[in-house]
């Protein structure tokens, strides 16, 4: 599995629109509303690089009110739930 996180920057007025429409793309898990320098965060998974190309560049990028994109790919999950594990071994 593949994971990818998008920046998004959109226009703001179309922000809620825009993000639904993102949410709506096949491999497109979540879309966060967020603030500071960007205006959304998608969350992609998808079984191949090929596939995230797919969904960003053919399909993402082309959602009406998508200014830019920037994509990051994720090496290893982290969860509150496996850090939490971690701290636990010895524990006992």
């Amino acid at each position: 599995m593949v994971t990818a996180i998008v920046f998004i920057k959109a226009e703001v007025a179309r922000i809620p629109e825009v993000a639904e429409a993102i949410a709506d793309l096949r491999g497109v898990t979540e879309v966060y509303s967020v603030t500071g320098a960007i205006d959304l965060i998608a969350l992609v998974r998808v079984t191949s690089h090929e596939q995230v190309a797919e969904v960003v560049a053919d399909q993402l990028n082309k959602v009406p009110g998508v200014l830019s994109t920037e994509t990051h790919i994720a090496f290893r999950a982290y969860s509150s739930h496996d850090l939490e594990a971690a701290f636990a071994l010895g524990a006992d």
